[in-house]
């Protein structure tokens, strides 16, 4: 049986926001759609991603204002794969670079995402999600002052 693909499970309808958002409108898309991770897009070209980490890191704790363009609070080194990568193959990419989602493009443009709890819920790559998931906890683990 062949590898199953990311097209094939991955989430198709993802909200972004693009460049002419700022953090404010950012935060409101994460808390109305319950997620902490928005692909950012100029059109359909994917060129970065915010998490609500980096409002926090670089935004917050950092006492910008809400009114601040998401260029400065974004992450722009992003990792991203084509549909036709397999499940196992992404896996391994999200285990070896530490993400819990991996965004998906094709011909150049931002397509979908799949996270870590797509892989885990796919019984055949239970093993390989869960061994993802783990290197990426270990590595994320901080002492306990």
């Amino acid at each position: 049986m062949a590898s199953r693909t990311l097209r094939e499970i991955m989430t198709k309808d993802c909200i972004t926001v693009t460049l002419k958002d700022n953090v404010y409108e950012a935060a409101v898309k994460m808390k109305q759609e319950d997620t902490g991770f928005i692909p950012v897009v100029d059109g359909n070209r994917l060129i970065g991603v915010l998490t609500d980490r980096d409002l926090v890191i670089r935004g917050f704790a950092e006492k910008k204002e809400g009114s601040t363009a998401i260029k400065e609070v974004m992450s722009d080194r992003v990792v991203s794969v084509p549909p036709e990568t397999t499940v196992d193959e992404a896996a391994r990419i999200m285990a070896k670079e530490q993400i819990r989602r991996l965004p998906i493009v094709e011909n150049g443009e931002f397509v979908g995402i799949v996270s870590i709890g797509d892989l885990a819920v796919r019984d055949k790559f239970e093993d390989e999600a869960g061994e993802a998931l783990s290197k990426i906890s270990e590595s994320n683990k901080q002492p306990v002052m």
